[in-house]
């Protein structure tokens, strides 16, 4: 046999020895595998109109598109975020824009009208009548989009809507003021509304940019067009973190510093290693027979030291007056149904003595413990009378 072979059959029979220990390690290496691609991942939300929402009423897809057009696209998740983000764009040189979609309202005005100056374009998307006002330009509501999942035309001299041409919206808010887009010719009122020489553009339907109809008529055109005009795009959804109110406490992953994140899975390997180190030292469980016949005369001796160390005195005097009437009832045939009269009654008759003088010793209550061992002398001496007769 060559030494070939003989390390190979070596090997085999070392791998075949610990198959265990092999699989295991090949399970935590992949599960480490796993756990540190979903830490890279970018994680989706349901969050209508998010970037990072793959469903009908999410915005993924318009994000990606401008992203290929070397538009760097950034969620923001508060007012202060957005706000460092403007600034930082706009000390590069290559300007911004910032798309607002505040649905709930947790946006104050004044806020609004910061962003305003802060950035080079600003795109509300389906804002309320507050936030319009609050932004003090010439637009205003002006009702409903007639319909449903219509075809609507530019019908204005914006270059944007002009190169996107028809567009399809689900329903929405309809504008005036400004130079206003996709209405009914005539009547000044469109679902498209921009003022401030463009630097401000309100889209009253998140149809536009949604996943669901991005790909309908001219919407991806002029979805790109509107908000991929400058390098950066901040896209923000206000929470209710911007309200103003006391700040949220901060959870334990805000709190954990960003290491941690490569710390923690194999601090969990090296837990699991150290449970297997340690389960095989102790060795497996071993089932030995116990004794469960335990004498009554041990039980109430443990039952009388437990009282004693407690001074229990009146526990103790129950037992033992509920000992006492049994003994008694089996004593003068009652049965186990006699109450303690009607053993006192039966005694006293057996004894040729009175009621009261029974009831006496068997209903006494002592109160120290000298006092209840004279009274369980006399419940003794009461028993060994009847026994006797």
């Amino acid at each position: 046999m060559t030494q070939v072979a003989v390390a190979g059959r070596r090997k085999t029979g070392w791998i075949r020895r610990h198959r265990a220990g092999v699989l295991f390690a090949v399970a935590v290496a992949a599960a480490l595998a796993v756990t540190l691609a979903l830490q890279f991942t970018q994680r989706s939300d349901g969050q209508d109109l998010s970037i990072r929402n793959p469903g009908p009423q999410g915005a993924r897809a318009a994000a990606r598109i401008l992203a290929g057009q070397g538009v760097s696209v950034n969620q923001t998740e508060s007012f202060q975020e957005t706000l460092a983000a403007a600034r930082e764009a706009r000390s590069t040189g290559s300007g911004s824009t910032v798309l607002v979609y505040d649905e709930r309202g947790f946006l104050a005005p004044d806020r609004l009208r910061r962003l305003l100056t802060e950035t080079d374009r600003l795109v509300v998307v389906s804002p309320r009548l507050a936030a319009l006002t609050g932004l003090g330009s010439p637009i205003r509501q002006a009702g409903v989009v007639p319909g449903s999942g219509q075809t609507l035309q530019p019908g204005c001299t914006v270059a944007d809507a002009q190169a996107a041409g028809n567009i399809s919206a689900e329903g929405g808010f309809v504008y005036t003021g400004g130079t206003v887009c996709y209405g009914d010719a005539g009547n000044g009122r469109g679902l498209y509304a921009s003022a401030e020489d463009g630097r401000l553009v309100v889209i009253g339907s998140t149809a536009v940019i949604s996943n669901q109809f991005l790909a309908a008529n001219g919407n991806a055109a002029l979805a790109l067009r509107t908000l991929g005009s400058q390098g950066h795009l901040i896209w923000y959804l206000p929470g209710p973190g911007d309200l103003g109110g006391t700040p949220a406490p901060k959870t334990l992953a805000e709190l954990a510093p960003a290491w941690s994140v490569f710390v923690a899975p194999w601090l969990i390997v090296v837990a699991l290693f150290a449970v297997l180190w340690r389960g095989r030292r102790l060795g497996p469980l071993v089932f030995e027979p116990l004794p469960v016949v335990v004498k009554s005369a041990e039980t109430a001796e443990g039952r009388a030291r437990l009282y004693h160390e407690a001074h229990d005195v009146a526990r103790a005097a129950d037992t033992l007056r509920a000992g006492t009437l049994v003994r008694l009832a089996a004593a003068l045939r009652m049965g186990s149904a006699a109450d303690s009269v009607d053993v006192a009654a039966a005694a006293a008759r057996h004894l040729d003595s009175t009621l009261p003088e029974v009831l006496r010793v068997l209903q006494h209550r002592p109160a120290t413990e000298a006092e209840l061992v004279r009274w369980a002398q006399d419940l003794v001496r009461l028993e060994k009378e009847v026994q006797a007769r």
